[in-house]
């Protein structure tokens, strides 16, 4: 996000309020205004896909929360490449730069992958 379309976004008086009054389930406030306001405004910066690897493998309104279990070199490997997608034109595997959902106790068992991984 560029510093003209942040300014735009926490000054917002306009859309943020009419957005938080309509939102409601199945919409979340806290993780579609802010896409919304940039296809509003600056469709073109927008690359169109996420950066955020999400598990939403059990349906429903929230993605899959992993616990230590979940934890291995396969779901890291999943996570980093077993998507393509597209990126400056060109098609790439390597499509996240974040991932979410994983609980405090997750942190231990990924710090043991991590000098596999770096």
């Amino acid at each position: 996000m560029h510093r003209e379309m942040a300014v735009h976004v926490v000054s917002d008086q306009t859309y943020y309020s009419v957005f938080k009054q309509y939102c409601q389930r199945p919409c979340y406030n806290d993780e579609h205004y802010i896409p919304t306001l940039v296809n509003m405004f600056y469709v073109e910066l927008n690359s169109n896909r996420s950066i955020t690897w999400v598990d939403w493998s059990r349906g429903g309104p929230h993605p899959r929360k992993h616990g230590p279990a979940d934890i291995n070199h396969e779901l890291l490997n999943k996570m980093r490449y077993g998507s393509e997608c597209i990126y400056n034109g060109n098609t790439t595997s390597m499509c996240f730069l974040f991932a979410r959902k994983f609980s405090p106790s997750t942190l231990k068992p990924l710090l043991s992958l991590l000098h596999f991984h770096s």
